[in-house]
């Protein structure tokens, strides 16, 4: 943030400095409707103060929690707007009722001002604002371009790297499909190894023989022939299908003139798997065309957008997002959420289709944000007639399905924790229900994770897990339950439970509550008890078992929880150990110490990559010195021996 963006004007101090005053005025018997008036003078007055200046907004309600967080390129008009109109959506006006004071922040341009939005809404999540969905867990496509032989995987991190991310996904099932395709069409090797390092070590492999790899290996495939054959990978992935597919049989005649007819053969078959690759997609345009087509519906309560991603002519990816109960869907505010959306990918098609209406200021806006990331100009349009209003009405068919089905799903959702709040006699539903379990291997990493699960479904940015440190390596459940209890709820600002499980019977439900008690924390604590198969059989309120089999819908419900935080936890105990070991690894390289050995495994991801680097790739890590990547190369290189033996064959060892 400049220091621009870090001016907070002081019409948060006129403000807030009047809110005792107003307190005073509530417990002296003034009306609400009178509190009401004066508030809104108040803003109104702090409004008018406001320059004409391009900015971020931040509205707090009572309680000083920011509710929204806006920009604008005028933030008196903008601001003046909530205040003085009374023509303001349900919503809006809701959200304005709310404000009791507002900041504002300075910035010199409109992209600031949307860049710093942005910043803010994923730090605060306010109320009123539209949240996508975290892609942080969505697959991307990886082309690491760091490596002399680039690879071509499936990653869910977007490291700062040499590499090329396409996606994210929708899912792991598209990410994967789009990897076996690039395998098979272009001939991507699909194994562990690291060119140039085991290049003439072993014989190709059967995906060679069978022309769905160009192996490397095999000592016979230039340098230049690897980078030709990744060209046409990137080009594939960005969604040039008729530019590939032109590439390739441009090659596929060439050999054939030259008599290469093995190689002529091969080109073909790819063409062929990419024409039936092609024919699988819904065509919905001519070749060449790509579009982003985005549709919008909403309720009362909820909104949600379908986006489907047109290249060459066909859907290659669709998804669809909730905005969120309450969220404005003002039309800078959507502006702001598609900006959002496009700042994880990686590719801007040249046009994008809506079929809702923006402002021409936010249209403007939201072009001027993606021609800075594609480097070139891009179109947003909102179509009355033709081809491009039928995709556009088909996005917005598409959003109303899924809103349907999400209120569905939630209603289900609600009923059930309803059937569990009356099973178990508790005061109110539980809408947030947090989980505990325990897990070690030995005397080592002993882990205690917590999932959330939130209306019924998980949240997984609100998971955390413990490192046990008070049991002093040993094995003792009861006193690592003990510390992840007063752990987790030492920190009340990420949010109270109405409801905690643990995975165990009565002795950890009873030092479970025996903590929170000691804490000064009253919230409701059950047991989740497996049978011998370790299956979900009852819940326990530490002295009797509550049967859960005659509800379907809970016990489907605590087993989901009981399976969750029981992989979560097994998860980050094997993490750790596996990180202790890889640390442990590569400290016993000369020059190589715990914060060296920390850097390389963040920029290279795992071991094996590491393993996989060339020297000038080892070099390029942060902090790391031609002299370390030297070592990091001969380390792996007398492990690789070692394991092969000096003959290139692997050992039984």
């Amino acid at each position: 943030m400049s220091d621009k963006e870090n001016i907070v004007v002081s019409t948060s101090a006129v403000v807030s400095e009047n809110e005792n005053e107003y307190e005073h005025a509530d417990n002296s018997g003034k009306t609400t409707a009178g509190l009401n008036e004066d508030r809104l003078e108040r803003l109104r007055e702090a409004a008018r103060d406001l320059p004409y200046q391009p900015g971020v907004y931040i509205m707090h309600n009572r309680e000083g929690k920011i509710i929204y967080i806006g920009k604008s390129k005028s933030l008196h008009n903008r601001v003046c707007s909530y205040f003085f109109s009374v023509h303001h959506s349900t919503k809006t006006a809701r959200m304005v009722d709310s404000v009791w004071y507002f900041e504002y922040i300075l910035t010199d341009t409109e992209i600031e001002a949307l860049a710093l939005e942005n910043r803010l809404i994923k730090l605060h999540a306010p109320r009123y604002n539209i949240r996508l969905k975290d892609c942080k867990s969505y697959p991307y496509i990886k082309v690491d371009l760091g490596l002399r032989y680039p690879t071509v995987t499936v990653t869910r991190s977007r490291l700062g790297d040499r590499a090329k991310y396409f996606g994210p996904y929708s899912g792991t099932d598209a990410a994967y499909t789009i990897l076996r395709t690039v395998q098979t069409v272009f001939g991507v090797p699909s194994c562990k190894r690291s060119f140039p390092r085991d290049i003439g070590k072993e014989r190709p492999c059967l995906y060679a023989q069978m022309g769905r790899c160009i192996a490397p290996c095999s000592g016979k495939v230039s340098e230049e022939e690897y980078g030709e054959m990744i060209h046409d990978v990137l080009t594939f992935l960005r969604g040039s299908f008729s530019d590939v597919r032109r590439s390739l049989t441009e090659r596929m005649n060439e050999a054939s003139e030259n008599l290469f007819f093995e190689s002529a053969a091969i080109y073909r078959d790819r063409i062929n798997a990419l024409s039936k690759l092609w024919q699988k997609q819904k065509v919905v345009g001519a070749p060449g065309t790509e579009y982003d087509v985005f549709g919008l519906c909403e309720d009362e309560a909820n909104a949600a957008v379908s986006v489907f991603y047109v290249r060459d002519g066909s859907i290659t990816d669709r998804d669809s997002f909730n905005f969120g109960a309450g969220a404005l869907l003002d039309s800078g505010d959507i502006a702001a959420a598609l900006c959002e959306l496009y700042s994880r990918r990686e590719y801007v098609p040249t046009t994008v289709l809506l079929d809702f209406k923006l402002e021409p200021d936010d249209i403007a806006l939201l072009e001027a944000y993606l021609e800075e990331r594609a480097g070139r100009r891009v179109h947003v349009r909102m179509p009355e007639r033709g081809e491009q209003k039928q995709l556009c009405v088909l996005a917005t068919e598409n959003s109303s399905e899924f809103l349907r089905r999400s209120r569905a799903e939630n209603a289900k959702n609600t009923e059930t924790l309803v059937s569990l709040a009356q099973l178990l006699a508790l005061e109110v539903v539980p809408e947030r229900i947090e989980a505990f379990d325990i897990s070690n291997m030995g005397n080592d990493n002993i882990t205690a994770g917590m999932i959330a699960c939130v209306g019924g479904r998980f949240e997984k940015k609100l998971y955390r897990s413990y490192a046990i440190r008070s049991t002093g390596g040993r094995q003792d459940d009861y006193a690592s339950m003990r510390e992840a209890m007063h752990r987790r709820y030492q920190h009340p600002e990420d949010g109270m439970p109405d409801l905690i499980l643990v995975d165990g019977g009565e002795g950890h439900v009873s030092v479970a509550r025996a903590q929170l008690e000691a804490d000064g924390i009253d919230i409701p604590v059950f047991g989740m008890v497996k049978d011998s198969f370790h299956k979900t059989r009852a819940i326990t309120d530490g002295e009797r078992e509550i049967s859960i089999a005659r509800s379907r819908e809970v016990y489907n419900l605590i087993f989901r929880i009981q399976e969750e935080v029981h992989r979560f936890t097994v998860s980050r105990m094997s993490g750790a150990k596996r990180k202790s070991l890889r640390h442990s690894s590569l400290e016993a390289i000369p020059g190589i110490g715990p914060a060296k050995a920390k850097m390389l495994l963040s920029y290279f991801g795992t071991l094996s990559a590491l393993s996989r680097a060339d020297e000038d790739a080892i070099a390029s890590a942060p902090g790391i010195t031609r002299r370390d990547a030297a070592a990091v190369r001969a380390y792996f290189d007398e492990k690789n021996r070692a394991a092969h033996g000096s003959d290139g064959k692997k050992t039984d060892k």
